[in-house]
């Protein structure tokens, strides 16, 4: 079979280390350079048209204080929702609702049964190996019901043998606290991974409150002026714990077991709006979890065979309380809400490649949800007391066939299947077609396209959240195509590679929730909304000689996301109009330059503005959120000793101080700091 030329280099520098430390002189022992040297390998038929977006371990190893929300804000097209640090972040892909975005994690589902979303703040980036993003028609390939797309996050063994251990410490302002600390231990069949992450935070930055004035007056008490004042964030502190541990086992070369167990304990203050002129220790609103999640992974692979047989349980305690001043100045729990939630997951997955120019795969994934909701809040519905929430159980599962055919080398082709049933009902088979064609014989310029038909069935809290839920809804069903140009320019001092993608989706019966003539929310399928847009990403890397060096990393995305259904109402002015908090046009670009042992970041987030109201009033103050930037920039410094590498880094972030809101009444920092210190030992074998 003909290869493809990867990478061509004129001079290959080859390190080499021996077991035991020098001492002395902590650089590589000797090089080997090698006059000319070819790099080749077959192309990746599972990823045959797929337009994938894959976040590298530069990315997901920032710092510790990063979550995954921010990851995917400074390195991805996805929009992020969020109330700021350790608050609720949801991801908008392509213009979408949360819930059309489609999150697993080592192959296991993450998206909430009874909200249908992922909260990213709860995920430390520092807990994530590998993630890859899933566009539009691509997600099929991963799960159901990405009407956006899907990111499939997993953990992976270390590639080292013996003992190695990491923490990093850090300090920031508003008196936060990050600690990470890792164990990992490996040996020829066994390897086992412990990771620690414990983030504490008063998180009581200061901020101009806009929606709030405060007047002078003269001596005769008229009023001669105003001006804005300053406040903290009030009840925004928060203290999260995470545990990972992963054991891997190798029976023999094709052979391989997984277990990872992933703990959280997550206790938040719900941050006061703006608007709220109550003291923090009159009110207190919080939000405590504890989640835990283990899938057990066993892979086999033959010649032409690859199976993976996973299992997996998830539960998840969520408790939302509200206490407020009785009036006689004590504290009373008006608002007690929790919620347990319990899935047991399995799935069967394999490969097959019959030839060099067919290869096919299917998969089969269960999981059995168990929802246990109750608020001790009391309605009155028809002259009878009930309490909220809704104790329900719902068995899912989604099969899944794929064949991709690559006639010559330069052309593939694949088509998707997909089906899900849920309780006593299924959608009807989600197909999903691919081509790629490379343009250029060596294949550095590729032409990618894709269409699917999608679906999306409604989560528990759509169908019995009491009061409230619709038990009529039907799936959300989307049409998706997508297109584009993927190219690389290899140089001996540059390379530069990118992408350019336009797509459209039109989804019918979205699910929104809205008030009934009792004055409940309630969901209905009353939108069809037409997504379309243009994402761009380019990467580059330049060698200017003498170790200095400078890469950057741009996204660009122009979203339309426009209401396309009929007025609910002679009230209703959304038709045509841009949905609610979807930014027309957002953009991150992130540079690095380093020097030897020196690394300077810069970081920079545009998004246009956001509208609040579906009517798209920019006349109003509450109806439009304006179009922001942030620049956030760090310094490092890394030291090797004979007994250790340490790194040193200092970072500001919006340090242009910023003054800006995500979410509407929502106060989010201005200029902080953080300073981190990483410690890596050095055993000896």
């Amino acid at each position: 079979m003909k290869k493809i030329l990867i990478v061509i280099l004129t001079s290959i520098s080859v390190t080499v280390g021996f077991s035991q430390i020098d001492s002395k002189n902590d650089s590589p022992e000797w090089h080997l350079y090698i006059d000319s040297s070819i790099v080749t390998a077959q192309r990746i038929m599972k990823n045959t048209g797929v337009q994938q977006t894959k976040l590298d371990t530069v990315a997901l190893r920032e710092n510790i204080s990063v979550s995954m929300a921010d990851v995917l804000t400074q390195n991805t097209v996805i929009f992020i929702k969020s109330y700021g640090r350790a608050t609720l972040s949801t991801a908008s892909f392509r213009g979408t609702a949360p819930s059309h975005t489609q999150v697993t994690w080592n192959g296991m589902k993450l998206n909430s049964p009874m909200l249908g979303m992922v909260d990213f703040s709860l995920i430390p980036s520092y807990f994530i190996d590998d993630a890859s993003l899933y566009h539009g028609a691509s997600s099929v390939s991963i799960t159901g019901g990405g009407l956006g797309g899907a990111i499939a996050m997993n953990t992976k063994p270390g590639i080292d043998e013996g003992l190695a251990v990491q923490y990093v410490q850090g300090a920031g302002s508003f008196d936060t606290y990050d600690s990470f600390l890792r164990f990992n231990y490996k040996n020829k069949n066994f390897q086992s991974s412990t990771r620690i992450v414990y983030t504490d935070s008063d998180n009581d930055f200061k901020y101009v409150n806009y929606d709030k004035k405060e007047y002078t007056k003269d001596e005769n008490d008229n009023i001669t002026g105003f001006k804005y004042p300053i406040e903290r964030n009030k009840n925004g502190d928060f203290k999260d714990f995470h545990a990972l541990q992963e054991f891997y086992f190798s029976a023999n070369s094709n052979s391989h077991f997984e277990l990872s167990t992933w703990y959280v304990k997550s206790k938040r203050g719900v941050p006061m709006l703006n608007l709220d002129y109550r003291s923090q220790s009159s009110s207190r609103s919080q939000q405590d979890e504890q989640t835990l999640r283990t899938v057990l992974s066993w892979n086999k692979s033959f010649t032409n065979i690859k199976l993976i047989t996973k299992a997996g349980y998830t539960y998840t305690d969520l408790l939302y309380s509200y206490s407020g001043d009785d009036g006689t100045g004590t504290m009373v729990e008006m608002t007690h809400s929790q919620s347990y939630v319990n899935t047991v997951f399995a799935k069967f997955d394999m490969e097959y490649y019959l030839g060099k120019k067919w290869m096919f795969s299917a998969n089969v994934a269960a999981h059995q949800n168990s929802v246990n909701s109750k608020d001790d809040a009391i309605i009155n519905i028809n002259n009878e007391s009930v309490i909220k929430g809704y104790i329900k159980s719902r068995f899912e599962l989604s099969s899944f066939v794929a064949a991709k055919y690559r006639p010559v080398e330069r052309l593939g082709f694949a088509v998707n299947f997909r089906e899900e049933f849920y309780a006593d009902k299924h959608t009807p088979i989600i197909p999903a077609a691919f081509v790629n064609y490379d343009i250029s014989p060596d294949g550095n310029m590729k032409l990618k396209a894709s269409i699917a038909k999608n679906y999306r069935y409604p989560t528990l809290n759509d169908l019995y959240f009491m009061p409230g839920g619709n038990d009529s809804l039907n799936s959300e069903t989307g049409y998706t195509y997508d297109g584009g140009i993927e190219f690389m320019l290899p140089g001996k001092k540059i390379n530069l590679k990118g992408e350019i993608t336009a797509f459209n989706s039109n989804i019918k019966n979205w699910i929104v929730w809205l008030p009934d003539f009792k004055g409940f929310w309630t969901p209905s399928n009353v939108k069809k909304v037409n997504c379309y847009g243009i994402e761009i990403k380019l990467k580059n890397n330049i060698d200017f000689g003498k170790e200095w060096k400078i890469s950057s990393d741009g996204n660009f995305a122009w979203t339309r996301s426009i209401n396309q259904d009929d007025p609910v109402n002679w009230a209703d002015q959304s038709t045509g109009k841009q949905l609610v908090y979807i930014p027309e046009f957002s953009a991150a670009v992130t540079a690095k330059l380093s020097w030897k042992t020196w690394m300077f970041t810069y970081k920079w987030i545009y998004y246009s503005e956001r509208f609040t109201a579906s009517n798209n009033e920019k006349n109003t103050k509450t109806g439009r959120l304006g179009a922001y930037f942030m620049n956030d920039v760090s310094l490092e410094k890394n030291i090797r000793f004979s007994w250790a590498a340490i790194s040193l880094k200092l970072l500001v972030n919006n340090i242009f101080d910023e003054e800006y809101q995500s979410v509407l009444s929502r106060p989010m920092a201005g200029r902080n700091f953080g300073f981190f210190i990483e410690i890596k030992p050095r055993f000896k074998k």
